[in-house]
């Protein structure tokens, strides 16, 4: 299974339409956006594959964006959480709560995803690999990722600037 991960679009909706298109078209079955998505045009454009979704620290309109995952058919982990995919449990959070980041990493999942820096990182922690896509917003290059779970290769998308 191939995870098409997203964080910090900021609102940006035509690019964060291309880099869906992108993903889906790499071969992502499911997305995760580790927050930070601000309004819910951007929800939107993750219609078509399996979504899963945990708030950032600009995403104040959390009633908006919960009706939009909803819509979609979206999954609303709140401020953070947990899912397995193809057998392997997955951490996701935004990335700005020291305190929750910890309490996810001391539960060993496989992958811990998260944004908030705008820098794109893949690092492995104990048994964890740590996973940040980097950003469609306030980045020097604008970055998806794009993971399969089955051979644990992990792919950074670069976004085109010109679009």
């Amino acid at each position: 299974m191939r995870i098409g991960i997203l964080s910090d679009t900021h609102d940006q909706v035509a690019r964060t339409s291309l880099a869906v298109r992108r993903l889906a078209d790499a071969g992502a079955e499911a997305l995760v956006h580790c927050g930070d998505l601000t309004g819910p045009d951007v929800v939107y454009e993750c219609a078509g594959l399996p979504a899963y979704f945990v708030f950032g620290n600009n995403d104040y309109a959390q009633t908006g964006l919960q009706r939009a995952m909803s819509e979609i058919g979206g999954v609303c982990l709140g401020r953070s959480g947990e899912l397995e995919l193809a057998g392997r449990r997955i951490a996701v959070t935004h990335g700005d709560s020291t305190k929750e980041v910890k309490r996810l990493a001391s539960l060993e999942p496989d992958y811990l995803f998260y944004g908030h820096s705008h820098s794109p990182a893949d690092e492995r922690v104990g048994p964890t690999r740590w996973v940040n896509p980097g950003a469609l917003h306030r980045a020097a290059l604008w970055t998806v990722a794009l993971l399969d779970l089955k051979t644990d290769t992990l792919q950074l998308l670069t976004i085109d600037h010109a679009r």
